[in-house]
């Protein structure tokens, strides 16, 4: 297991484990006979709720980008970790930039194939851009589901 994904995991669990004691906190707050405990209680249901959901969505999501991850390096189509490094490990900012175009040509070039939607998700990770990242590699996701 790497260790995002060991990392992952125990957020998770910290996280489930705030959520069942949020939910049980909400539970005594539902049998108090005070109206204001009974909404309050019933207002900390809706926090477990919405973290178990958004705790599903991220690993449902992070799932299939790394099933698309595994398909493309089958098929040899992963792009290549070769861009220059600082000391610290980071990559350099100029060189993610040239590397970001070459991968926008290419998906400007074939809109319809995911694999160059995955390559530039990858590209906007790179160059810093998480939320790009993201909505791109949310693209290419849903893009391979309707080509299956």
């Amino acid at each position: 297991m790497s260790k995002a994904k060991l990392g992952a995991v125990i957020i998770s669990v910290l996280l489930a484990l705030y959520l069942v004691f949020t939910a049980q906190r909400g539970w005594i707050m539902i049998t108090e006979p005070n109206p204001v405990a009974k909404v309050l209680g019933i207002a900390l249901f809706a926090l477990p709720i919405l973290g178990a959901w958004a705790l599903i969505r991220e690993f449902a999501f992070g799932a299939r980008m790394e099933r698309l991850g595994r398909r493309l390096g089958a098929e040899g189509g992963l792009p290549p970790d070769d861009l220059p490094r600082t000391p610290g490990g980071r990559i350099v900012r100029s060189a993610a930039d040239a590397a970001f175009a070459q991968y926008r040509d290419e998906a400007e070039a074939a809109p319809d194939d995911w694999r160059s939607w995955f390559r530039l998700s990858c590209a906007y990770d790179v160059a810093g851009d998480r939320k790009r990242a993201r909505a791109t590699m949310r693209r290419a996701i849903a893009m391979e589901k309707a080509q299956r």
